[in-house]
């Protein structure tokens, strides 16, 4: 055999990928111009996409997959700058990416049909758009597989590596202030926004981009705090419509607080609590009795640093009387009496009424008319100038609920890392072999109980001032609005429990989705009980997982990366090991 028989298959198989890459930067190319044209001739569909030159919301979200689709795509090709955008291969995350955009384009186009009617509807632009867009789908799975595990991130120089994580953040911020502030009545582009991020999301994490920049803010953690901290405080200073999705970012925060309390009981100490929406009720309905509300029964009004204390004290007592009896139980059974706490706790509330029991509750008629709060002379229920911007009552919350998230964020982190922290999660891998080591399983499972129902008592004081009523119906187990037992819980398992970031996360997406998805409120226990089921087949470990839960469910994945970062206490533990060693 000649040298030229052998080298020119090698050479062929150089090519073709090359030729496929470039039709996918072409068909990318093309996919942005058609962004800028009219999709549709009558302004009747949501978003007004007749304008040429001018995007609308929907076509941008077309535009921003394209440009990443032809970002990864030159990535492959090694353009030079642009190889850090694929440190474990660029197959998986193009094709990802590139069938994003196209779900994304054809969804729009098939809504513009379905809500007008005719296919003639649409204009030639969006036939354009999805044409353009199935070329790189169609080519990026035909790319040969180049899958790899990530070289370790080079350390940058300090000013580069902030600067980094800053624009991380600030992307962020843009991406989630573009979902909060969809409107309600353009469900189209909720639901394509959904699309576009799943995709874009997954893309990522195959990439190995996310493991490169997790492994960035592990060396620059308290800038990763900052940079967070100040994002977030941004959020309500973005708002060009008031106060009209502050609301569901409070919310969020509110869900987001009481799941990472809830996290502390299911994610470290392991025990299953299906009523844990009734700690967030008792502090809810002290906060009621005690603030000052025209119905309540005692006619007091504490100021709200009080009040705040009284709501978590009464759900810390709770906490330890429903706690003592039942934490000896274990696995279903323990579940199975976290469940009847719920109920009961909901039933009495509404038999409070004067009528079935003493009036203290006032009954399924709630306590209405809860006063705003007022600090130190600042009333959340008022308007407020700051930095020339004016922030409504809910942006007031928000801030209010951004200080107590860090607040409960700094418990959590701490209890996790200590020496009690360690005793939970030695509790939740094996209960038996931890009571053999010396460890007081009754006494330490009492804590986690106690701290999480104080937790959740904390956000429910803050929860009556915001809706400035608490019913019996806003703690079930399970319903259509969250928060809830059920969803509360699923917010752990999705972002992935023993985390700081998955519950929030968790918390975002099961609030956000339902709020902005109200049409399909019918539906909406259907399509929760699927997303966990394919949520449990595909990631067990949850959206954001720590190492050792990747390691449990994936201990056959060839291609697992982990990024080796530890936590303040592990890192702590592992020094103290080395110098004992060394000496």
């Amino acid at each position: 055999m000649t040298t030229e028989n052998i080298t020119a298959p090698v050479a062929e198989t150089t090519a073709r990928p090359t030729a496929l890459l470039w039709a996918i930067v072409a068909g990318s190319a093309l996919t942005v111009a058609s962004a800028f044209l009219a999709w549709t001739w009558t302004a009747e569909f949501p978003g007004d996409l007749t304008i040429y030159g001018n995007p609308a919301p929907l076509q941008l979200l077309t535009l921003v997959g394209a440009v990443l689709t032809g970002l990864f795509a030159l990535s492959a090709l090694g353009v030079k700058g642009l190889g850090w955008l694929t440190p474990a291969g660029a197959r998986k995350p193009l094709w990802i990416i590139a069938l994003g955009t196209f779900a994304t384009t054809l969804f729009t186009a098939v809504a513009i049909i379905v809500e007008l009617g005719h296919l003639v509807d649409l204009e030639p632009g969006a036939v354009v758009a999805v044409v353009a867009a199935a070329v790189p789908a169609v080519a990026a799975y035909k790319v040969p597989d180049d899958t790899r595990k990530a070289a370790p991130a080079k350390k940058l120089a300090s000013w580069a590596e902030i600067l980094i994580i800053v624009a991380v953040f600030t992307v962020g911020l843009l991406v989630v202030t573009f979902g909060i502030d969809t409107d309600d009545n353009e469900p189209q582009l909720f639901v394509a926004y959904l699309i576009l991020v799943g995709f874009s999301a997954t893309a990522l994490v195959k990439s190995g981009l996310t493991t490169r920049l997790s492994q960035i803010t592990a060396r620059n953690r308290q800038v990763t705090v900052t940079a967070s901290l100040v994002m977030a405080i941004a959020f309500p200073f973005l708002q060009q419509s008031g106060d009209t999705y502050t609301l569901i970012a409070v919310n969020i925060l509110i869900f987001a607080t009481v799941a990472l309390g809830l996290n502390i009981v299911v994610g470290l100490a392991g025990l299953l609590d299906l009523g844990y929406v009734a700690f967030l009720g008792v502090g809810a309905y002290t906060a009621a009795l005690v603030s000052g509300a025209t119905s309540s029964a005692f006619g007091v009004q504490f100021p709200f640093w009080a009040a705040a204390l009284t709501g978590m004290a009464a759900s810390l007592v709770f906490g330890v009387v429903i706690g003592a009896p039942t934490l000896r139980l274990r696995g279903d059974y323990l579940a199975i009496v976290t469940l009847g706490f719920g109920e009961i706790f909901r039933i009495a509330m509404g038999n409070l009424d004067g009528t079935s029991g003493p009036q203290i509750t006032n009954g399924p008629n709630g306590i209405p008319n809860i006063p705003q709060l007022e600090f130190f002379g600042y009333n959340f229920g008022e308007s407020h100038t700051v930095f020339g911007i004016e922030l409504g009552a809910y942006a007031n919350y928000y801030l209010l609920m951004i200080l107590i998230m860090a607040l409960v964020v700094v418990v959590f982190s701490r209890a996790g890392n200590s020496r009690i922290g360690r005793a939970w999660v030695a509790i939740r891998e094996d209960e038996t072999a931890a009571t053999a080591m010396g460890i007081n399983g009754f006494r330490v499972k009492l804590v986690a109980f106690a701290l999480g129902a104080a937790l959740a008592g904390l956000a429910g004081t803050v929860q009556a001032h915001v809706n400035t009523t608490v019913v019996p119906e806003n703690y079930v187990f399970a319903g259509p609005v969250p928060p809830n037992s059920a969803f509360l819980l699923a917010a752990v398992i999705l972002g992935g429990m023993g985390t700081i970031t998955g519950p929030i996360v968790g918390s975002a997406l099961l609030f956000l989705i339902p709020a902005k998805l109200s049409f399909l409120q019918d539906y909406q226990l259907l399509g929760f009980g699927i997303a966990l089921i394919l949520l449990m087949r595909f990631r067990p470990e949850g959206l954001i997982a720590n190492k050792r839960a990747r390691l449990e469910f994936h201990e056959n994945d060839d291609q697992l990366d982990v990024p080796e970062q530890r936590q303040p206490a592990e890192a702590d533990s592992a020094a103290a090991g080395t110098a004992k060693a060394g000496a």
